[in-house]
């Protein structure tokens, strides 16, 4: 193996380990304050590549009008939970309801224009992964009071069924909006920068330097700010957290929002690299998930090292065998740590708690 293929291979395991890594996390800081996987987190992947590509092409109406309605409903979702209607009405009257839903409608109706307008001009890049990074960030809030929460402490077969049935709703949405076809983000080729032999685009540099920079980002909030501390109190122990005064359905509520948002810059930048297609969440989510059971899931340094363990290890592995087997090897490391160390290098072995 020359030099220029060495750094070709150590190119493209940071680029791929990047968004699995960014990926993983959102899975690991789940699974550290509810105790289990959000196996929906590849959908979520996958609405951030679609929502920045609706936002950065002119849209044709039949596939604008659709998709204005998905994200105005979850605006509408996301401010109703916000909303103390209580406060506004005393009694719980028929009539009340047909108010709160006629405003909530009227809302909803208003917001969708503004999206409609905006996904028929296409807009900068930067502006588009701003709105696909909201746009996640309250979908992942709103999967979680809509889905989660009401079956916090049920056992973990029940939440896997809805985190399943959410992946394939996302997954049936997405088929109706945009249809079955490849799409891709309208950006001329662009010429590649060599180093040491080897070959990098300027998107590749952007994917490797925005994923770096976030996974930076992530880590300083968690150990400097208010919100972050709380998250990390949450995750160790959230009957301390809340006898401290911590509010854990605020927490569980950010957690799912950065958890989002992180998968929706992930989408962004794999699919201004790759093309877009209704189940291309699938196997990245598969392998992010390896990822974090390779770190230790919970740990979200773990998700991380782990994401860059999975990159480094199929692209040296496509070396050595043909590159159609390329997705196998994540799944073969997934089922040797499942046997031999589920708890992942960096985990903590936990006994089960029993449940009555």
């Amino acid at each position: 193996m020359d030099l220029s293929i060495a750094v070709q291979l150590v190119l493209n395991s940071i680029l791929a380990g990047g968004i699995y890594a960014l990926i993983a996390l959102g899975y690991t800081m789940v699974y550290g304050v509810l105790k289990f996987i959000n196996f929906a987190h590849g959908e979520i992947f996958m609405i951030g590549a679609y929502t920045a590509y609706a936002a950065s092409v002119a849209l044709p109406m039949q596939v604008a009008v659709p998709f204005s309605w998905f994200m105005s409903i979850l605006v509408v979702l996301f401010l109703a939970y916000h909303i103390p209607f209580d406060s506004f009405f005393k009694k719980r009257v028929w009539y009340q309801y047909l108010i709160i839903a006629g405003i909530l409608l009227v809302v909803a109706k208003s917001i969708s224009y503004f999206f409609l307008y905006l996904l028929v001009h296409a807009l900068p890049l930067w502006i588009s992964a701003l709105i696909s990074i909201i746009v996640c960030a309250i979908l992942g809030f709103v999967i979680e009071k809509v889905g989660y929460k009401k079956l916090r402490g049920k056992d973990r077969l029940t939440p896997l069924i809805t985190a399943i049935g959410f992946s394939i709703i996302l997954q049936a949405l997405a088929l109706l909006m945009f249809g079955g076809e490849i799409r891709s983000f309208e950006y001329k080729t662009q010429e590649s920068y060599e180093v040491f032999g080897a070959s990098i685009t300027p998107h590749q540099l952007l994917i490797i330097l925005t994923s770096i920079i976030i996974m930076i980002l992530l880590h300083l909030f968690l150990k400097y700010t208010k919100y972050g501390k709380a998250m990390r109190a949450v995750t160790d122990n959230m009957d301390v957290a809340k006898i401290i005064g911590i509010n854990p359905d605020k927490v569980i509520s950010l957690v799912f929002m950065i958890g989002s948002g992180l998968a929706a810059v992930a989408g962004i930048l794999i699919g201004i690299e790759q093309n877009l297609h209704p189940t291309m969440g699938i196997v990245p989510g598969i392998k992010a998930f390896t990822a974090a059971v390779i770190g230790g899931i919970g740990n979200i340094y773990g998700a991380v090292l782990g994401g860059y363990f999975i990159g480094f290890a199929e692209n040296i592995g496509i070396w050595f065998i043909p590159s159609g087997y390329k997705d196998a090897i994540a799944f073969v490391i997934l089922l040797l740590m499942l046997l031999l160390k589920p708890s992942g290098f960096f985990g903590q072995q936990k006994e089960e708690e029993v449940r009555a």
